[in-house]
């Protein structure tokens, strides 16, 4: 990774960086010192913001007192929990190594250590939960002073033990109709008390919004180190490293980058900017789209969205498209009718 991040310094336009994020993995198996490893390396090429953002994904049975107090001595300053839920039938149901109580107390743990930016994964709509168990998750959550959550409703992925146990009548199949009553219990709660609903999955206190995942959602370059990790320029250019550690170790051992790319087309861009915008309280900023996409891809869009805005589905604020809250839980599904294909 460090050999990566050498190779690949100037693909990034802007060197002083305002966040940097170990994720879409367990990062929280690496020693601190290993983590802090790779920061400085970062900092050979890179400089860092003052209020720069340094998160870290760890699962909740890595956060021991030990790991914690050093990783307190580092830049990372913002914790991404993998906590799921805290009950013990959730977490059994979705394989998990940590147990309820481990779920709570390593968020304490990681207070203790003066990690107050904050952030856990919540799970609804599993088959061992309902609408009573799911109210004791989010009561917990306030009670725990968790200032960011992202929450997803349980997907049952292809070869997984969860589809074998579903298909076996063992458990019972997620219900859309459930997830839909929790997701939108999920929103009403957490606006009483206090949080932004700012996109889909995510919610946050102010001053609290994930830097990192709002720079996805407006299309700002990032770039990604690792296998599989992606990597976006900002314009019309995604590249991903590839999935196999021994090919991404054997390339980078000759210098090479481990990498494949793809130009977007213009279609493709129209259909991500209205994909990632609808999702988010911004919503499609019209003038850009205006600025972007050629007279016949505007017209199609004009046509695709005027039914959807006198249904109510879709509304225009300040120049920009959205989807009202209230039909959020829908919003991937809205944004697919307008796309260009």
């Amino acid at each position: 990774m460090k050999t990566e991040i050498l190779l690949r310094k100037d693909e990034l336009q802007n060197k002083n960086l305002k966040s940097l994020y170990f994720g879409g993995g367990t990062p929280s198996i690496l020693s601190v010192d290993e983590i802090s490893s790779l920061i400085d390396e970062i900092l050979q090429h890179f400089s860092f913001e003052n209020d720069i953002e340094v998160t870290l994904e760890a699962n909740p049975d890595d956060l021991d007192k030990n790991f914690l107090k050093q990783l307190a001595g580092t830049p990372v300053n913002r914790l991404s929990i993998g906590t799921q839920s805290f009950f013990e039938e959730d977490l059994k149901l979705m394989n998990r190594a940590h147990s309820a109580s481990e779920a709570e107390s390593s968020i304490k743990r990681a207070q203790d250590f003066g990690f107050e930016n904050l952030s856990i994964d919540l799970i609804y709509g599993s088959p061992t939960s309902n609408l009573e168990i799911w109210k004791e998750n989010l009561n917990k959550t306030i009670a725990l002073e968790v200032p960011h959550i992202s929450s997803y409703a349980l997907t049952v992925e292809p070869k997984t033990a969860l589809e074998n146990w579903i298909s076996k009548g063992k458990v019972k199949s997620p219900k859309e109709e459930e997830q839909n009553k929790e997701f939108y219990y999920l929103s009403d709660f957490l606006k009483d008390n206090g949080f932004e609903h700012y996109e889909v999955s995510n919610f946050a206190k102010p001053g609290f919004y994930s830097r990192h995942n709002s720079a996805y959602w407006k299309y700002q370059e990032y770039l990604g180190i690792g296998p599989s990790a992606h990597s976006y320029n900002g314009f019309d250019v995604r590249s991903w490293n590839v999935a196999n550690n021994q090919q991404y170790i054997k390339k980078l051992n000759d210098k090479l980058l481990a990498k494949e790319e793809e130009i977007l087309s213009k279609e493709d861009q129209f259909n991500e900017m209205i994909m990632i915008g609808l999702r988010t309280i911004w919503g499609v900023d019209l003038q850009s789209l205006q600025n972007k996409f050629s007279e016949r891809m505007l017209e199609h869009f004009q046509g695709e969205i005027k039914p959807k805005i006198e249904e109510g589905i879709l509304i225009i604020e300040n120049d920009h498209l959205k989807i009202p809250e209230k039909h959020w839980f829908m919003a991937d599904g809205i944004a697919s009718d307008l796309f260009i294909v």
